[in-house]
């Protein structure tokens, strides 16, 4: 008799922090290339999620997105990640432009209880699709960016959480009165990642 061999995708505490940082990680790149914060050849091709995706060779912007993805992992898996931002300001003024929000829920059985989730690796893949995709079409829906930028990446996390001393405390960073695009999320049943953009628009600012 033939015989079936079937797999449950058993999500775990530490799979789901590593598929989360390393989804920031992805992310934080396309933003970097979508919105021309360094230049197009400083960007090479490479294949994930089943999608083109572009990794920056700047080894200063390569080592502190390795360091970031490394401490965020740790967090979401001791339960204390609350939120990510990606902040893009004027490299003169310091005049934020955009705010790349990426809120995290947990589920705080997992963590408390070491308890594992059920989910395909195929569902979680398609629904981080959908966000890359949104972010590599960002160009249509933000207004253009007609400045030398820098990034900035804050973390939220809760108040209890040891901070390395290569964090420091900062302000928020907000955009008065901004405009705001909401963007799919994903879950892998133990984080939940839901993504919004607010920018600033100067033509709200004149009405």
């Amino acid at each position: 008799m033939a015989s079936k061999t079937i797999a449950k995708d058993i999500i775990t505490l530490r799979g789901s922090a590593a598929i989360v940082s390393e989804f920031f990680g992805y992310a934080a790149n396309s933003i970097l290339y979508n919105r021309g914060v360094y230049p197009e050849e400083s960007f090479v091709k490479v294949k994930k999620y089943g999608l083109p995706m572009l990794l920056t060779q700047d080894e200063g912007v390569k080592s502190f997105i390795t360091n970031l993805t490394a401490q965020l992992s740790e967090w979401l898996e001791a339960g204390k990640l609350q939120r990510i931002v990606l902040v893009i300001m004027s490299k003169a003024t310091s005049e934020v432009f955009e705010r790349w929000n990426f809120s995290i829920e947990t589920d705080n059985e997992v963590v408390e209880k070491g308890v594992s989730r059920e989910k395909s690796d195929k569902e979680i893949m398609r629904e981080i699709q959908a966000i890359m995709r949104q972010i590599a079409s960002s160009i249509t829906y933000l207004p253009c960016l007609d400045e030398s930028c820098v990034f900035d990446v804050l973390a939220y996390t809760d108040n209890d959480v040891e901070v390395p001393f290569t964090w420091i405390e900062s302000d928020p960073k907000l955009i008065s009165n901004p405009q705001m695009v909401k963007l799919h999320s994903f879950d892998t049943k133990i984080h939940k990642v839901d993504t919004l953009v607010s920018y600033k628009n100067d033509e709200w600012d004149e009405q």
